[in-house]
């Protein structure tokens, strides 16, 4: 991790480029004043109240218009491709670097060079050709019955394909981005035999067919139906975070860890990143843009709500992120959530896992 110095002063340098440049030395009319106003158009698959008041702050600082457009990543993809060369997105923020691949993958992004991005952001949280840059990590780990099991016994991925889970495990789709990078990594790691073995083991381990969200493979936990499930960290949290009693205690029942892949190996990671529209022309307010999400400010905003982890080393946790257990994350480059997407899908279609 760089130091934190550097780190705030080249992106303090970046913004406070933008905000010159929104700042004319002359005093305008009103009417020129808004007509002149730099507007940066946002396509995030997110949808918080941090990331809201994130975005006015960064107005106030710059001077610039934020138009926020949320939807789920698919559907922004979806639009941008009937949009064309006309869509009016500068930005795409999107949950997992497997979505942002997408995006690549269509032609919708373009790189974006940046030294100080580059050295804010590690080398693994980025595209390795500059098309989209992490901005918040996410732990994809197991939920668990304490009753039931120990860490000790949910130590590695590999654990979940033993005898002694039959009829155990909660998961959701195959087809869910979350698990395609899992998927990926482990294809990755162990090869496409050894991957598809992996997944044939949890299909024949799961006590349901795959079904709903993180959250509801933790409830199913919660009454019974599973001891074992595959989720984002931060479900888990928000669970215990919540105002509601009843996920109050579904939290409080269960545990979480985070597994390896084989002992000493690290942990799966991902990211919620920041991609650069191939129709962006402004890439100076983009790239400031960027800068503002990895200040502390921006860190502590970004994963307030959302309950992830901050992507700078100096940025305090979250409330209540500190029950996630210490893991070492592991060393494969993001890059190959993408580049092993298809054959992720493929061998879990082989696998049975629906």
């Amino acid at each position: 991790m760089i130091k934190k110095i550097q780190t705030l002063t080249s992106l303090s340098l970046l913004i406070g480029a933008v905000a010159a440049c929104s700042n004319p030395a002359e005093t305008p009319s009103e009417d020129t004043e808004a007509e002149a106003r730099k507007v940066l158009t946002i396509y995030s698959s997110r949808h918080y109240d941090s990331d809201k008041a994130l975005y006015a702050m960064f107005e106030e600082e710059t001077g610039a218009r934020l138009d926020v457009r949320e939807a789920g990543a698919s559907q922004l993809l979806e639009t941008m491709r009937a949009e064309g060369d006309q869509s009016p997105a500068d930005v795409v923020i999107a949950a997992d670097a497997g979505s942002l691949w997408r995006f690549k993958d269509a032609g919708l992004t373009q790189p974006i060079e940046s030294d100080a991005l580059n050295a804010a952001v590690p080398e693994s949280y980025r595209a390795s050709d500059g098309h989209w840059y992490g901005v918040a990590r996410r732990v994809r780990g197991i939920a668990y019955d304490p009753a039931r099991w120990n860490a000790s016994e949910l130590s590695t991925w590999e654990t979940l394909a033993q005898e002694d889970k039959a009829g155990e495990i909660c998961v959701r789709s195959s087809s869910n981005i979350y698990n395609l990078s899992l998927m990926s990594e482990l294809i990755d790691r162990y090869g496409e035999e050894a991957a598809q073995d992996w997944a044939t083991a949890i299909v024949a381990n799961m006590a349901r067919n795959p079904q709903g969200g993180d959250t509801d493979q933790i409830r199913a936990i919660a009454a019974g139906e599973c001891s074992v499930a595959i989720v984002n960290h931060y479900y888990w949290i928000r669970l215990g975070a919540s105002e509601s009693e009843a996920d109050q205690q579904v939290a409080a029942s269960t545990s979480f860890v985070v597994p390896e892949f084989v002992e000493g190996s690290g942990s799966h990671v991902n990211i919620t990143g920041i991609a650069v529209t191939k129709t962006a022309d402004d890439l100076e307010l983009v790239e400031a843009f960027a800068a503002f999400l990895l200040t502390e400010t921006g860190q502590a905003y970004i994963t307030r709500d959302t309950k992830e982890l901050p992507l700078l080393a100096s940025t305090p946790l979250p409330e209540g992120v500190d029950k996630v257990p210490t893991f070492r994350p592991s060393d494969t480059h993001l890059d190959v959530y993408g580049e092993n997407q298809a054959d992720a899908q493929r061998l879990f279609d082989l696998a049975g896992w629906n």
